[in-house]
């Protein structure tokens, strides 16, 4: 047999109350794309961060090329051939492509033989990058672009990627694919992580499936279904969502006329968004990344105020009110981004849950926190959520990405609102947490909420909403009943077909949830 590029040894590594990596081997042999799968939690998260030289195994071995590896540190592994694509972008809005790939590099040449460099690589492998344009400016596709050129230009042997479409069209996944495709027929390795499983039996000849830290299977991933996959991942039978149709109750959301400038020069600005959520309804909002969604989500929540007028929760307007008074009369949110905005990173979990449910839950009286109750929602949190954690004592920056996406849409689930709004859902998470997280919010609705979800995820939206919308530059297409809609016409709307029917068919749609309720 040929010596594989990379091998790994009985690799071991634990943090307190929890063995993250148990007795690991694998191997990734040269010009091959490999897939790294596991639910959240299962340890991809410790194995790269290994390979990456980000922390040292307790126990076992790496070769690299049948030499002896273990990186020191990031700047070992890239000296070797090791390079990294994370899934949370390290950009600086403020500067240009070239000065950022500078940054990211050990010994960076001149920014004009840099640029020169980024035009030439970046053309090379069909994923054209401007080196002058602002970081700010860039959609996500190209700040995924960004990251991987930077990448490139290291030259690697191995490219580690995480969950590295997340955030892209189906357009650019395509375009994403046919470069992986070309550095295998270089010779080059990939180790690719993600959770859309169609995806990796589209792209990948081998994946390693982790559970619970061990490695329960090696296989073709294009000999087995989604679902086996799936399955292997979480060890148990998935169950797909269900909801019984009900018919839909009152308006409890109405948003007329709502435009906001965009709070940072590089968002997008509201501009006249109108939209009604009736209970027991789910409203489905699709776009691309950076098409006002954060925007959208912080002027319901109450973070950006508007006109009094533009938004009413069960026909009282909301628009001055801030996010603690429209919570306290039901109205709760949940950002996209869990880590830093939806939770507070050194906190505890116990102290996060003060953050939306100090109130609601009485977790504090006569100016005091009662502390035991406080843990104990949290408890209740990681409990029903299958939050992998030691215990809500954790701080939130340990735990997986999933994991804390889990805790983060708990918490709001929990508190029973009468109109939650979501911003990616599901967004890193497994299979198996992705079905249940959609199952709880379509029982939130079955149980006479009114959901509104903002989701890159079209899938997603098709398969949980009643109605869909597109969100486009910051304007927000009529809605359709996502009843026979197909994805051409979702294509079309996303792409900012419609935006004169807005205001008219919006409009429309209020006074026929309105109707509907009196009949």
């Amino acid at each position: 047999m040929t010596t594989p590029l990379l091998a790994i040894e009985g690799l071991t590594k634990s943090y307190p109350g929890v063995v993250a990596n148990d007795d690991v081997s694998m191997a990734i042999g040269e010009g091959e794309i490999h897939a790294l799968l596991g639910e959240n939690g299962a340890g991809k998260s410790t194995l790269v961060k290994a390979i990456y030289g980000l922390v040292r195994p307790d126990s076992g071995q790496m070769r690299w090329r049948g030499a002896p590896y273990a990186p020191a540190a990031p700047h070992e592994a890239r000296a070797t051939g090791v390079a990294m694509v994370f899934q949370h972008f390290s950009l600086f809005d403020a500067l240009d492509v070239a000065e950022n790939v500078a940054l990211g590099m050990d010994d960076p040449p001149p920014i004009r033989q840099l640029a020169a460099r980024i035009r030439k690589v970046s053309t090379e492998y069909g994923l054209p990058l401007d080196p002058g344009r602002l970081a700010g400016d860039l959609s996500a596709g190209e700040r995924q672009r960004v990251e991987i050129i930077r990448c490139l230009l290291q030259n690697p042997d191995l490219l580690i990627m995480d969950e590295p479409t997340s955030v892209l069209t189906p357009q650019e996944v395509e375009i994403l694919f046919e470069t992986l495709r070309k550095l295998r027929e270089e010779g080059r390795s990939i180790l690719y992580i993600s959770h859309k499983l169609d995806e990796i039996r589209s792209l990948c000849e081998t994946a390693t499936i982790l559970r619970l830290g061990k490695v329960v299977a090696s296989s073709d991933p294009r000999a087995m279904s989604a679902r086996q996959l799936a399955e292997l991942m979480v060890g148990t039978a998935l169950t797909p969502p269900e909801r019984a149709g009900l018919a839909p109750g009152e308006v409890l959301l109405e948003v007329t006329g709502l435009s906001h400038r965009a709070p940072s020069a590089f968002g997008t600005s509201l501009k006249e968004i109108s939209l009604s959520v009736r209970a027991g309804e789910i409203l489905g909002i699709g776009g691309v990344a950076g098409n006002g969604q954060d925007e959208l989500l912080a002027a319901l929540s109450g973070e950006l105020r508007s006109k009094h007028q533009a938004i009413r929760l069960k026909g009282q307007p909301m628009g001055r009110y801030g996010p603690n008074t429209r919570r306290a009369l039901g109205l709760l949110c949940a950002p996209e981004e869990r880590l830093g905005h939806a939770a507070a990173p050194e906190m505890s979990l116990t102290e996060n849950t003060l953050l939306t449910a100090a109130w609601r839950e009485k977790l504090v009286r006569r100016g005091f926190i009662d502390w035991k109750r406080a843990q104990g929602f949290a408890e209740k949190i990681i409990s029903r959520f299958d939050v992998r954690t030691p215990g809500p004592h954790v701080a939130a920056r340990a735990l997986s990405g999933g994991n804390l996406q889990k805790f983060v849409i708990g918490r709001e689930i929990i508190q029973r609102p009468e109109v939650l709004i979501v911003n990616q859902p599901t967004w890193g998470v497994d299979a198996a947490a992705a079905a249940a997280i959609r199952q709880a919010l379509m029982d939130l609705a079955q149980g006479g909420a009114a959901v509104v979800v903002i989701s890159q995820d079209l899938d997603e939206l098709l398969e949980i909403a009643d109605r869909f919308c597109a969100l486009n530059g910051g304007r927000l297409s009529a809605p359709r009943p996502v009843a026979g809609l197909t994805m051409e016409e979702v294509g079309l709307m996303l792409g900012g077909a419609g935006d004169m029917e807005v205001a008219g068919e919006a409009t429309a749609g209020a006074a026929e949830g309105a109707a509907h309720a009196e009949t």
